[in-house]
């Protein structure tokens, strides 16, 4: 795309970041002014990773596709939106990338698990073939429904980050099932497809005693996705001002959506425009350089991102949140609960402390994807994401 030839400096004159609005501006929970902190919010947002479409990695499965323009869109968008689960899990928030400075190791082992390569945690690679177990084949467009589930399962496998992944279906969240998980003895869910925490195996390059301490904790962090229907053709906007508050969270991880072949990343939000990271940009795949070091400026948008209107948002889409303590998680019910009573915002969600006694026991439901619940995988795995309740007034 031309914008993305620019630099950034000559964006930053030649086009308008933001409208001049008293209006805030929100980006995962932080609270800017479009006045006095425009260069706080270009920073903010160039440190988020950016994964746009490649070419030239090495074909998936072997023999499969080198590239994945026209159809990694909702791929891409579902690695960004882990990714800032995973740099708030090992950088915090607060943590900014800046051109040219020198980042740590933590900053390289967590976007070398998204480089377009087999063996990386969440590669675009372990994404599409993970996905041909449940009736995905490579190269076919997932909804954000889909992608979360793959990404569950592939957050299995990372032991270095040792992740919670909850994906609360039918509208639901259920605390105590979320309590269940989180504080769970076993290295991660569905620990049965989990390496020994004695075995000297290395985990994607890492010592097998990385994150050991992290796994026997307490609470294990939390990255909750919530799929959801808002409408059946366009979103309903009883919900837009329940969409800008989960914007306006601390645990916010934004939002994956939008139609085939044009899902976004959103970020946050100004006025009634939502603000995202486009993943349709195609690059040359990145390689170590002759010191081993990772080219990274590829992976942060340095220009100005981009804006919509919220009424053209698809109404199918995954909303993100992360708890890296109970306590982050018990703020966060809170939050929703508030949310709940705002005046004109319809909720997106229901939020229960047990589960409804129509729903599945806790602990099938955090069963590994080998589970002979065949009809349970088909209803997350359907071709188009269209097997939501539909929300209505």
């Amino acid at each position: 795309l031309f914008l993305a030839t620019l630099t950034y400096d000559a964006l930053r004159f030649e086009y308008e970041d933001f409208p001049e609005t008293k209006e805030p501006v929100w980006i995962l929970g932080r609270k800017y002014s479009v006045f006095t902190e425009k260069e706080e919010i270009l920073l903010d947002v160039t440190s988020r990773l950016w994964f746009t479409y490649r070419r030239n990695f090495p074909a998936i499965g072997g023999t499969g596709p080198t590239s994945d323009t026209g159809w990694g869109c909702m791929l891409r968008c579902g690695q960004m939106i882990f990714a800032q689960a995973l740099v708030c899990r090992h950088l915090g928030r607060d943590w900014r990338w800046i051109k040219g400075k020198r980042q740590t190791d933590n900053y390289f082992n967590v976007l070398n698990a998204f480089i377009d390569k087999k063996d990386s945690y969440y590669s675009i690679h372990q994404i599409a073939q993970m996905g041909v177990g449940e009736g995905k084949s490579i190269g076919q467009w997932y909804g954000p429904n889909t992608v979360a589930q793959v990404l569950k399962k592939l957050a299995t496998f990372d032991t270095w980050s040792s992740l919670a992944v909850h994906i609360a279906m039918d509208n639901t969240v259920v605390m105590e099932e979320i309590r269940w998980l989180c504080q769970s003895n076993f290295p991660c869910a569905g620990a049965a497809a989990c390496p020994a925490v004695e075995s000297d195996v290395r985990y994607n390059g890492y010592p097998e005693d990385v994150g050991v301490r992290d796994r026997l904790s307490v609470w294990k962090p939390l990255v909750l996705l919530i799929p959801l229907r808002l409408g059946l053709t366009e979103i309903n906007e009883a919900y837009i001002e329940t969409l800008k508050h989960c914007f306006m969270m601390p645990q916010s991880l934004g939002v994956i959506g939008g139609k085939p072949n044009s899902a976004h990343y959103f970020i946050g939000y100004v006025g009634e425009e939502l603000i995202y990271l486009d993943p349709h940009t195609t690059q040359p795949a990145v390689e170590p350089n002759d010191s081993g070091c990772l080219p990274d400026e590829s992976f942060h948008c340095q220009h100005p991102p981009c804006r919509m209107s919220i009424a053209e948002l698809d109404p199918s889409i995954a909303v993100g949140f992360f708890c890296n303590t109970e306590e982050d998680f018990n703020d966060w019910c809170q939050q929703i609960k508030k949310v709940s009573l705002v005046r004109g915002a319809l909720p997106m969600f229901e939020l229960v402390e047990r589960q409804p006694s129509h729903f599945s026991n806790t602990e099938v439901l955090n069963l590994t994807p080998d589970s002979s619940d065949a009809d349970r995988l088909e209803r997350f795995f359907d071709s188009e994401d269209e097997d939501f309740e539909i929300l209505s007034l």
